[in-house]
């Protein structure tokens, strides 16, 4: 049976690009309709892949965080696998970066099936995240700290804007990227926080020092994703981080969560170190894989 692939235009197509990533990443919180529109933009392309008006597969093609690149991502279904819907779904994300002038792309793979297929298409491993989750259960609120305030940035609106200048820029280098994380200011207000009552920053007076938080997830609101967590390197090593993050655990235990979950890439030793202080245990491992565009011609038995 042929696959159709179309763009996702309308809010029921991207519920059902949502249904495919949910049942192909249980495990990871998918971005609401909502805030998936709140991120669309000029190249950015969200298609479908349908067998018999049947949705098995979904897709998208957008720039890189770096900005450098195209960052390529498909799923299928699980009962459709093996059937040629990944390349169809893939060899049109990569045509439409090509179109676009991006000459390499990248994408993530977590398991070795996924892998075995990108690297048919010559994809290569450049980077490694691994999961870390932590069981939530009756979670004490930290002692207040001495030197700084922690507040919620449902408390402080303005503050959310003060820490994309005074936390987000001069932290994002630190992360082990080959090339820096681009994010703006619309980027940082759309994309790293979603609710503010969830997400929390160290103030001194006006200066924001650090910050930490949880994305809440309606499709399983029992779960939250740790967002960004970042602290100014002249308060590093004065448990700043230690405590945003023990305060986002107090507040996950009173508001029914039961589990949280971060990413940590390779080379950041430190913050995996506080996260296992911290009660996290390891989980999946992910693999940041990168290619010359064309794609190479998938070898047989690839599909």
């Amino acid at each position: 049976m042929a696959t159709t692939i179309r763009t996702a235009s309308t809010d029921a197509d991207y519920e059902s690009w949502r249904a495919v990533r949910l049942a192909v990443m249980p495990y990871e919180r998918c971005p609401s309709v909502a805030e998936l529109r709140g991120v669309d933009r000029p190249g950015r392309l969200m298609v479908l892949a349908e067998i018999d008006a049947q949705v098995v597969g979904s897709g998208v093609a957008d720039r890189s965080g770096d900005g450098q690149r195209a960052s390529l991502t498909a799923f299928v279904r699980p009962d459709f696998r093996r059937r040629g819907v990944g390349t169809d779904l893939l060899r049109v994300l990569a045509g439409h970066a090509v179109d676009l002038g991006y000459d390499t792309a990248g994408t993530f793979v977590d398991d070795e099936g996924s892998r075995r297929f990108a690297e048919g298409f010559g994809f290569a491993e450049i980077n490694r995240e691994v999961e870390q989750v932590r069981r939530i259960g009756a979670e004490p609120w930290p002692a207040p700290p001495t030197g700084y305030q922690i507040v919620s940035v449902a408390e402080r609106p303005e503050l959310w804007a003060a820490a994309y200048h005074q936390v987000a820029l001069p932290t994002l280098p630190d992360m082990d990227h080959p090339s820096a994380l681009q994010v703006s200011a619309a980027e940082w207000q759309k994309e790293w926080i979603n609710d503010p009552a969830a997400m929390f920053v160290a103030v001194v007076g006006t200066d924001v020092i650090g910050v930490a938080g949880l994305k809440l997830d309606s499709d399983r609101p029992e779960r939250a994703e740790v967002g960004y967590t970042a602290v100014r390197r002249e308060w590093r090593g004065r448990s700043v981080a230690a405590t945003l993050k023990r305060t986002s655990m107090a507040w996950a235990a009173e508001h029914g969560i039961t589990e949280i979950y971060t990413w940590t890439q390779r080379g950041n030793e430190a913050m995996r170190r506080l996260n296992e202080h911290l009660g996290f245990r390891y989980g999946i491992v992910s693999s940041t894989m990168r290619a010359p565009l064309p794609l190479a011609v998938e070898p047989p038995g690839t599909r």
